[in-house]
């Protein structure tokens, strides 16, 4: 959530980054902010001149009936009454004016770094760079939905059986590379200076609130009625959320997690060959990276983490590049966003493994997450990336070392999985 002092104080600055975003209700949005915010403050300042004047009015009370004058006692006492019943009408009308400028303050999403490109769709994205060299294939190479069959490693219909579309269900070596990919993923990190967490899959609305998925998400969300609870779409959520209302010491900055969880999205709507086999489901597994900066260090940590995850997609010979997220195609939350993207050589397309984005103070506002530096209490920059998700990865994995023999695994796999080739 943007902060109101940088809005007030920086309204035109404010309004661009949100023109870059394409954010349709920019100017209306921002007015209403400042219109509310100053009707707040003015009923603020109303409300704290009638409590000074209620209590001094209830100081001479008792020494007018102390001298004796009990007429004009009784009538301070009324001006006393007078003077509740305003504080309490102001009180409850200022309660509404937070409420409401709270509500517009949540529609606004965050302002864009100033190195985010301008535009509206994926193909506005900035490519920063290309790595590896696309494998050529043999002339009956197939992509990975059918190779999963042919090799009986993950089987869909059984997880339709079981669930519904979109939860498959791994098998034998299936089972084994995944396992593999995630202890890998976590060992990597742990090697960076990450300490692993395993935050809880479920969260309630304040969580949810604090890193920006509600009220904006709700849609892609799967949601436990009775209990109030959501299953989550990342571990992002729970992770970050272990720092919710917490005044850091400045000692233990930077915070460095890692965490595995299965990820749940509903991805309603979503049809087509793009979304075939594992480019898109509703449940996969995911390791993800989350970082807690002072504000001047987030920036050097954002290319830090970019950085990690290209090294694990080296690690696993997958060809790849880094996009730069354009102003329209960022999430809600961030003010920049790096996406490193996998060439898959079946498919003949590139599919997004990993977001590592930067979103300054807009969660911590939320979060209410501080620490005091140089005597003065600041908010703190969170940042998070995919390290890596799973399903994409092997999807590329299979495709691209396949051969006519089998699928070889990447060697920094085989320590891991304790096998060489899927045949």
């Amino acid at each position: 959530m943007l902060q109101l002092p940088f809005i007030r104080e920086n309204k035109e600055t404010t309004l661009a980054g949100l023109r870059k975003r394409n954010f349709a209700n920019a100017e209306s949005a921002i007015d209403q902010v400042l219109t509310l915010d100053q009707k707040r403050r003015d009923t603020q300042r109303e409300l704290d001149d009638v409590l000074a004047q209620s209590n001094a009015k209830a100081g001479q009370i008792g020494a007018l009936m102390k001298a004796g004058d009990k007429a004009a006692a009784e009538a301070a006492k009324a001006e006393t009454a007078d003077l509740k019943a305003r504080s309490k009408d102001l009180a409850d009308a200022l309660r509404q004016i937070e409420s409401d400028l709270q509500a517009v303050l949540v529609t606004i999403p965050n302002i864009p770094h100033s190195s985010v490109p301008k535009g509206r769709t994926p193909e506005d994205n900035e490519v920063v760079l290309e790595h590896g060299e696309k494998p050529t294939l043999h002339e009956k190479a197939q992509p990975h939905w059918e190779l999963i069959k042919k090799y009986d490693i993950i089987d869909f219909e059984l997880g339709v059986k079981i669930s519904g579309a979109g939860f498959p269900v791994y098998k034998g070596k299936g089972a084994r590379i995944q396992r593999a990919m995630i202890n890998f993923f976590l060992d990597e990190a742990l090697k960076a200076g990450y300490m692993e967490v395993q935050p809880p899959i479920v969260v309630n609305e304040d969580s949810g609130f604090g890193t920006g998925q509600l009220p904006d998400k709700e849609g892609q969300m799967y949601y436990v009625t009775e209990d109030k609870l959501y299953l989550i779409p990342t571990a992002e959520v729970p992770i970050t959320n272990i720092y919710r209302d917490i005044i850091l010491p400045e000692s233990q900055l930077p915070v460095k997690n890692v965490g595995y969880t299965p990820c749940f999205r509903r991805e309603a709507g979503s049809w087509g060959a793009h979304v075939r086999g594992l480019n898109r489901l509703h449940q996969f597994d995911k390791v993800e990276i989350v970082r807690i900066e002072k504000p001047e260090n987030s920036y050097a940590a954002l290319e830090e983490m970019s950085l990690h995850v290209q090294s694990l997609l080296q690690k696993l010979e997958l060809p790849y590049r880094v996009l730069r997220l354009c102003g329209g195609d960022m999430g809600f939350t961030s003010a920049l966003t790096y996406d490193m993207e996998v060439w898959s050589a079946a498919q003949q397309r590139w599919l997004e493994v990993s977001s590592v984005s930067n979103f300054e103070t807009y969660q911590a506002n939320r979060l209410k997450l501080r620490s005091k530096l140089e005597g003065k209490m600041q908010l703190m920059h969170t940042l998070n990336g995919s390290a890596l998700a799973l399903p994409r990865i092997l999807a590329s994995i299979l495709e691209n070392n396949q051969t006519p023999e089998g699928i070889r695994i990447p060697k920094v796999l085989v320590p891991y999985c304790g096998f060489e080739t899927i045949e």
